[in-house]
């Protein structure tokens, strides 16, 4: 896909749960491959640096320690991460900083429904935060579709309707 015609797809499923003194955002999304075409997506550091919001420095398909580095222009800034369980291809759950991240893997006749669980410290954050996965997953599912985007990461969010899909999502879960 040309880079700048990309536009962010339809919002997800979303929710959001008290979790003790913090709070889950509860992201679901349909994806048009098996499990594990997306467990290699969610796993693998090469794949990842194509998608995700940070860079991991191994495969995190198994637990222990990790790295992910957020990535802004030039600028990497490492995180400590701990994979805690790597059930593939159905459950991966690791901790980035201080946020927990528990990726749910579950097939459907044409594909899988992945349902993101993302620890946050307040509920004002979900919006934000869900913003920031649905450009995420939508440039996923173009590279799983064999179609690759390259990564939409940290500021350069903001020129592909970043702004817009956090206002929705507030909207959405405001009405929860």
């Amino acid at each position: 896909m040309d880079r700048d015609t990309f536009r962010p797809g339809p919002l997800a499923r979303v929710d959001l749960e008290p979790a003790n003194d913090r709070w889950d955002l509860v992201f679901v999304r349909a994806l048009r491959h098996p499990p594990e075409t997306v467990w290699a997506a969610l796993t693998d550091p090469d794949q990842l640096a194509a998608w995700a919001p940070f860079l991991a420095d191994r495969d995190l398909g198994r637990t222990g320690d990790a790295v992910l580095s957020t990535v802004d222009g030039e600028q990497a800034h490492p995180a400590p991460a701990r994979v805690l369980r790597a059930d593939r291809p159905h459950l991966l759950e690791y901790t980035w900083g201080d946020d927990l991240l528990r990726w749910e893997l579950a097939p459907t006749g044409d594909g899988t429904t992945l349902t993101l669980r993302h620890r946050v410290d307040r509920p004002d954050l979900a919006p934000m935060t869900a913003a920031g996965w649905h450009l995420c997953l939508d440039v996923a599912a173009h590279l799983l579709d064999g179609d690759p985007v390259g990564p939409i990461r940290d500021a350069e969010a903001k020129d592909f309707g970043w702004a817009e899909l956090r206002d929705a999502y507030a909207e959405r879960l405001n009405r929860g």
